[in-house]
């Protein structure tokens, strides 16, 4: 309801958080259209649950997306306030400074964030403020798309064709073209305060490179992909050596474009096609993690197929750093590892590839790889590094079987057939033929010798065989069968 002591100079707060950009935000959009002014707000919220703090990749980009969106605002007359705490004491406080008429943001769905902010709009809203929630994040909310029994979806194709029945013509919101600021007079923080970029050593060198944080990046990664790649999305994106993908994940995450400006952009810019369609399901697949998050919002901690509660997860530490620094001497596996400590990303083939590697053929706990995913990806996203883990481990929603295994030297083969990918990524087997180049252990000693390679001295040795891997695995998975 609304404070009767509010003026026409009472401000409406808008509260970012995953939505970094001034085109297709609802929340914004509704405070610039109430004519009041607005004053806009990122808190840096200490109190969000250790384990889910942001990674440290996740911060490097953080950084920067905050930097760009304060230019943003800046171009239309507005800017960016910056405080750090508890975000249920910041913004009801900040509320409350400003008198505001209204606090309004777009939501957020980790579990911890739906808590958080159920006490933050009850708060506002008994203060006699109005608080108000949009949807910038999603397609469709999660409770909008369930079955005719009104439960959640727990399989994804009839989940994707309920999605894509509620997808009608969409009407994207327009950036504002002026702001009218209530931020004056106000305390900001410095973002360099923060210290969210690594200095000593500064790891993420090789991120600038490859990224350009911000919706004005994410809208030039959109454009290209749509002009260049996504006609042919379903026969390259399994491709990792090429530019095949849209490699949108972590502008998506960070809210610097809507799934429904990729959408639609896509829809409008590509012909129909398998390339189309193929994208538009990695959408939906998107939309149905989300789903599953809420509907289960115990997913990042526990096995959603409750049997796997007794598999016999094994734990190696030696073995979990070789699989982490690239030395597993699977070249496949490696590359994906290296890729991703110096990029902060890695290609979704070889995400899956190795985090089979490491629940598989090392038998460790998913939530190993997850909280690893979640400290080095630059797009890590609870919802998606959850039920993508669990799927490959076999324990998540229709996932994929456990006895599913794949063989790192045959994928390696199959989607890296000349060595490009590898060879960029573990140059020092480099000069190894094509031949051998997945396999390098199994390469004849003159091979190697030609190439210049001992393996133990310039390349690892294999951490297991993949054979025996395979039936320890697949007797683990007996075993847990038999158990039930």
């Amino acid at each position: 309801m609304s404070n009767s002591s509010h003026s026409a100079s009472s401000p409406v707060l808008v509260w970012f958080r995953q939505d970094l950009r001034l085109a297709d935000n609802p929340a914004l959009n509704a405070a610039v259209h109430s004519g009041a002014p607005v004053v806009c707000l990122y808190v840096l919220d200490d109190a969000t649950p250790g384990r889910w703090m942001p990674g440290g990749a996740s911060r490097w980009w953080l950084h920067h997306s905050l930097k760009s969106l304060d230019q943003s605002l800046q171009a239309i007359g507005g800017r960016l306030v910056l405080r750090r705490g508890d975000a249920l004491k910041v913004v009801t406080g900040l509320a409350q400074e400003l008198q505001a008429r209204a606090v309004y943001w777009n939501r957020c769905y980790e579990p911890y964030a739906r808590a958080r902010d159920t006490k933050i709009k009850a708060q506002i809203r008994d203060a006699g403020y109005e608080a108000e929630t949009f949807n910038g994040s999603l397609m469709r909310e999660p409770w909008e798309v369930t079955t005719k029994d009104g439960g959640p979806y727990r399989v994804y194709t009839p989940y994707f064709r309920a999605l894509s029945a509620q997808i009608d013509d969409i009407a994207l919101l327009p950036a504002p073209q002026k702001l009218n600021d209530g931020s004056a007079g106000l305390h900001s923080d410095g973002l360099t305060t923060w210290d969210l970029l690594p200095t000593a050593p500064d790891w993420a060198s090789g991120f600038t490179p490859v990224w350009t944080p911000g919706e004005t990046g994410a809208h030039k990664r959109l454009g290209a992909f749509a002009a260049k790649c996504a006609s042919q999305y379903d026969a390259k994106r399994n491709l990792p050596g090429i530019a095949g993908t849209s490699r949108l994940s972590p502008h998506l995450h960070f809210g610097e474009v809507s799934p429904r400006q990729v959408w639609s952009h896509v829809v409008s810019n590509v012909a129909p096609g398998s390339g189309r369609e193929t994208f538009l399901k990695e959408i939906g697949w998107r939309e149905f993690s989300y789903s599953l998050l809420y509907h289960f919002d115990d997913l990042p901690e526990s096995n959603y197929q409750s049997k796997f509660n007794d598999f016999p997860w094994d734990f190696d530490e030696n073995a979990f750093k070789r699989w982490t620094r690239g030395q597993t001497g699977y070249p496949i596996v490696d590359a994906g590892m290296r890729q991703l400590w110096q990029t902060g990303w890695m290609h979704n083939r070889v995400r899956m590839i190795v985090a089979s590697f490491l629940t598989k053929h090392l038998l460790m706990d998913w939530r190993r790889g997850e909280e690893w995913f979640w400290d080095t990806l630059v797009d890590a996203d609870l919802a998606s590094n959850s039920a993508s883990w669990q799927w490959v481990a076999g324990s998540g929603a229709d996932a994929a079987p456990y006895f599913r295994i794949f063989n790192p030297v045959t994928q390696g083969e199959k989607f890296d057939a000349s060595g490009d990918y590898v060879r960029h990524w573990v140059p020092e087997i480099a000069a190894l033929p094509d031949k051998h180049l997945h396999a390098p252990w199994a390469a004849p000693s003159d091979v190697r010798a030609k190439a210049g390679i001992v393996l133990g001295r310039d390349y690892p040795h294999p951490v297991v065989d993949h054979g025996k891997a395979r039936e320890r695995a697949l007797a683990a998975y007996a075993s847990l069968k038999d158990a039930a």
